[in-house]
């Protein structure tokens, strides 16, 4: 059963409306990252708590938010999580924002009075009760003597936001505590707390690095492969096509503001394979076509393309479509745990799939056009062993030997030039003549 009938869309003279239509979605992407400030990094990236908590009755998500919002908190991730009777809930949040402003405070107070002299001058910084005096006090000191306490003057930049984190880190898991018992109240041990999980900004700033390298490495990787199993200008267009499928991706998130977090980079990578594995399709078409149609005709460079990706345009859009059916449905039932993978990967294989035809195969004609098309065809001339008195009478049905080519009533046509056998262009003249009534002539055997 077919699904698409044969097509004959010229991809390659498009390419133009492609890179518009490229361009002003990646500019889109872009201008959403720089009015954001970059990318909405998760806790992956930035550090911060996530606390694990079992409630005795199912929990109310908007009861959840609303505790927390009363210390400042309504914008961490609620989520729950597990099996229904389980009643299980996740919360995370940030302290990255928090620690930096505190951190930044510091360090200009510094510059503009030289140096603290009193640690009571903590307090006179605006939002320094997110970390609170007394914690501070624990660990800074205005003395230089004092070994087991850091001093205030001298700590740079970057152990200053650690230490900060620390602290509230801390503060924050206690309060969320109290916040949470605040809220339900009415019923004793409502819920518990399972585990407690800080990521800090050494392993954050780790996992930001991870991340980039699996990129660039995925991206080395398939540049090496499609040199060795087709060729360095093939390569070329894929590698542009994987790029231009993850800058659109992460313009596509950053536009929705959702998170980029682990799950999200996994998204990233499996999009590069995924639409690396329908360019693979049409290059090894495009490669085996060109053995094909290229070994005795003159056919351009423009046409086997075309009609490469013609060809495999029916499994690429049918493959494309049943995963993109099934991520949908995770999308939309699948909770908000999963809402930027998901979200990610819907985007990824409309991407993907449009780049695979529009991007790639178009980038391989701009480079390869000047090469191959320089090929040498082989012409082999075809001896026609016809005399004068043979030649065939106008009508429809019609021999011109001179310009080789062949009319039948069939509407099949078929070029001499490309190897017709002298024997059979004689045959078909003796069925002609046979048919129109005259007797052909034959050569007399010698006794």
């Amino acid at each position: 059963m077919r699904f698409f009938g044969e097509t004959h869309i010229d991809f390659v003279e498009l390419r133009k409306v492609a890179i518009f239509i490229s361009g002003a979605a990646i500019v889109a992407g872009l201008t959403s990252l720089i009015l954001k400030g970059g990318p909405k990094l998760g806790l992956d990236f930035t550090g911060g708590i996530e606390i694990h908590l079992q409630f005795t009755e199912p929990p109310s998500i908007s009861r959840i938010r609303s505790g927390l919002a009363k210390i400042g908190l309504g914008g961490a991730v609620i989520q729950q999580y597990g099996e229904k009777k389980d009643n299980l809930v996740l919360v995370r949040t940030g302290v990255e924002q928090v620690s930096q402003n505190i951190a930044s405070q510091i360090i200009a107070y510094r510059e503009k009075h030289g140096k603290f002299t009193h640690l009571e001058e903590l307090k006179s910084l605006p939002g320094i009760e997110a970390v609170g005096y007394e914690n501070l006090a624990d660990l800074l000191t205005v003395e230089p003597s004092q070994t087991e306490k850091v001093n205030i003057n001298q700590i740079e930049r970057a152990p200053l936001i650690s230490l900060m984190q620390g602290i509230i880190h801390k503060k924050t898991i206690t309060r969320i505590e109290q916040a949470l018992g605040d809220e339900f109240k009415e019923k004793r041990d409502a819920f518990e707390v399972r585990s407690i999980n800080l990521i800090g900004p050494k392993v954050s700033e780790e996992l930001r690095r991870k991340a980039v390298l699996a990129i660039i490495f995925a991206l080395a990787g398939m540049l090496i492969y499609i040199s060795w199993r087709f060729d360095f200008k093939f390569a070329g267009g894929a590698v542009v096509a994987l790029i231009h499928d993850v800058f659109i991706s992460i313009g596509a998130l950053s536009l929705g503001n959702f998170e980029f977090n682990l799950p999200v980079i996994a998204a990233l990578l499996t999009i590069i394979g995924y639409s690396l594995n329908d360019t693979i399709v049409i290059y090894a078409r495009t490669k085996e076509n060109l053995k094909t149609y290229r070994k005795g005709k003159r056919i351009s460079l423009k046409r086997i393309l075309n009609l490469s990706i013609n060809q495999s345009l029916p499994r690429t859009v049918i493959t494309s479509l049943t995963t993109f059916i099934v991520v949908l449905v995770l999308f939309l039932w699948g909770g908000a745990a999963i809402h930027g993978f998901t979200f990610a990967l819907l985007v990824g294989i409309i991407v993907g799939t449009y780049s695979s035809s529009f991007v790639a195969t178009p980038i391989v004609y701009s480079l390869e056009r000047g090469t191959l098309e320089k090929v040498p065809v082989r012409r082999e001339k075809v001896e026609l062993r016809t005399t004068e008195a043979e030649k065939i009478p106008t009508g429809k049905e019609k021999i011109e030997v001179g310009k080789a080519e062949v009319d039948r009533t069939d509407k099949e046509k078929t070029k001499i030039g490309e190897k017709e056998p002298a024997k059979t262009v004689k045959t078909k003249i003796k069925k002609y003549k046979k048919k129109r009534g005259e007797r052909p002539k034959y050569k007399k055997k010698r006794r």
